[in-house]
């Protein structure tokens, strides 16, 4: 079932469960290495407290009551969807494999174990995955499929330093093979707009992406989202004081110069549908797109404010397909 121009997170549900699949985001409690001063401070510069997961329940409460608190608020997305198939249980907050592998594999069978929850999305980073955590996150997978996602965010080193990642590219290339090796789909977060970077050093970044392979097998799904800026993160630091936010475009320049003397791009809705259509025909056909704008919290939103009305985005990206049929 196609439910957009491209191959979708929807299209590839239907193809595995014969339905529509529905996100619960959950929390395991973990925090990351460039957080805890393992690898670094602060975290990536963007990242908001609740470490992109602003959406997920308390890491105090169990499994099952997550799960429930999910539920109830995806219901009114499902309403009497009869082609509704399942849920995916989707560690998303923080590191998900960071810690105690037995601790947090087990939060991640528990989640499984619900009879309507069809798959397991991890969020993680390249260098926290261990051989005893892939071998757990395998043998889920030998009852129902595991995605696991890593946020890579830009193939470049210097840009990688600037937001304080912590991990070099080959950490990456080394977490994907074995990932693929051990029979787990994995799916990559690119941003897009980070500081010091055009269109160009993007298309570079899912370039690379579109030829990478383990035993000619693709990345199995990605997740483009343009960086906006939230309320007490470290990059909202760096914005000078006299910047006047406005509706899609903040400068005449197409970027605001940052306190450091970095450039923070600024792409108006048409720019990023136009970009977007690009990126996705440069990807394998069989590489499924799982977002294509992100959900920030519009209480911290500070710029930009148009990926807020997500709607909105999303018949422009459309559009921009229609346009080349």
């Amino acid at each position: 079932m196609n439910t957009s121009p491209w191959y979708s997170f929807n299209d590839q549900m239907y193809e595995m469960f014969e339905g529509k699949v529905y996100r619960l985001s959950l929390s395991s409690g973990t925090t990351c290495p460039n957080r805890d001063g393992s690898f670094g401070f602060g975290g990536c510069i963007f990242c908001s407290e609740g470490g992109s997961g602003d959406f997920a329940s308390s890491p105090s409460k169990s499994i099952e009551q997550q799960i429930k608190e999910a539920k109830a608020r995806v219901a009114p997305k499902i309403g009497k969807n009869s082609n509704f198939a399942g849920y995916m249980a989707y560690f998303q907050s923080f590191t998900n494999t960071y810690g105690d592998t037995d601790a947090l594999a087990g939060l991640f069978e528990e989640a499984v174990g619900f009879e309507d929850v069809v798959s397991l999305s991890v969020a993680t980073r390249p260098d926290c995955l261990k051989e005893d955590m892939i071998g757990r996150l395998a043998r889920i997978n030998e009852k129902k499929p595991v995605f696991v996602e890593l946020g890579l965010q830009t193939v470049h080193e210097d840009t990688a330093d600037y937001i304080n990642r912590c991990f070099g590219i080959d950490k990456f290339e080394e977490a994907f093979r074995k990932l693929k090796k051990a029979g787990l789909r994995v799916v990559v977060h690119v941003m897009i707009g980070l500081p010091g970077e055009d269109s160009a050093r993007t298309r570079e970044t899912v370039k690379y992406l579109s030829d990478l392979e383990y035993n000619s097998s693709h990345i199995d799904g990605i997740k483009l989202a343009l960086l906006y800026v939230l309320k007490y993160t470290r990059l909202a630091a760096l914005l000078p004081e006299e910047i006047k936010i406005r509706e899609g475009e903040f400068s005449p320049k197409g970027y605001i110069e940052l306190n450091d003397g970095t450039y923070l791009p600024q792409y108006t809705l048409s720019e990023y549908a136009c970009l977007i259509k690009e990126l996705i025909q440069m990807l394998p056909e069989d590489v499924a797109i799982h977002r294509v704008t992100g959900d920030a919290p519009k209480k911290d939103l500070i710029l930009p404010k148009w990926p807020a009305d997500k709607k909105r985005v999303l018949n422009a990206i459309n559009k921009k397909f229609q346009e080349i049929n």
